[in-house]
């Protein structure tokens, strides 16, 4: 995580946004696993830089077959409708970056987002460790 953040540019960029929301896993997943790995990023960036994380509006809402089980076409229909948002006025008028570990074919990033747009937000941004 350090070399990221020792990046000027990128870490110009993400004080660019108001706050950070990591990408929720199932309870069911978060229990198996013990962790969200995309909330231990996100928590790392936003102490690290002084951003506020918000970890109560997003939820994932549904247990489905994990995306990296499935091709490009199965994941974009698995992961319809999955998402909630709760505490919308939270996020009314903000800059949110979306932080996930790992992009592949944009389907969970984009669902994330499609939801996130439900509170009226300003910009949703995507930060991701890896590209599959």
């Amino acid at each position: 995580m350090n070399f990221t953040l020792n990046e000027s540019r990128i870490v110009e960029k993400i004080k660019t946004y108001d706050t950070i929301i990591p990408v929720p896993i199932s309870t069911k997943r978060k229990m198996q696993r013990g962790y969200n790995q995309s909330f231990l990023i996100a928590k790392k960036i936003a102490k690290s830089l002084n951003l506020e994380i918000i970890n109560n509006c997003l939820y994932k809402d549904k247990n489905i077959i994990e995306q990296s089980k499935l091709n490009k076409e199965d994941r974009q229909k698995n992961i319809q409708g999955v998402y909630k948002l709760i505490n919308k006025e939270k996020l009314k008028n903000k800059k949110i970056l979306l932080i996930d570990d790992i992009y592949t074919t944009g389907s969970t990033v984009n669902e994330c987002s499609r939801t996130l747009r439900q509170a009226e937000i300003k910009e949703i941004g995507v930060f991701t460790i890896a590209k599959d």
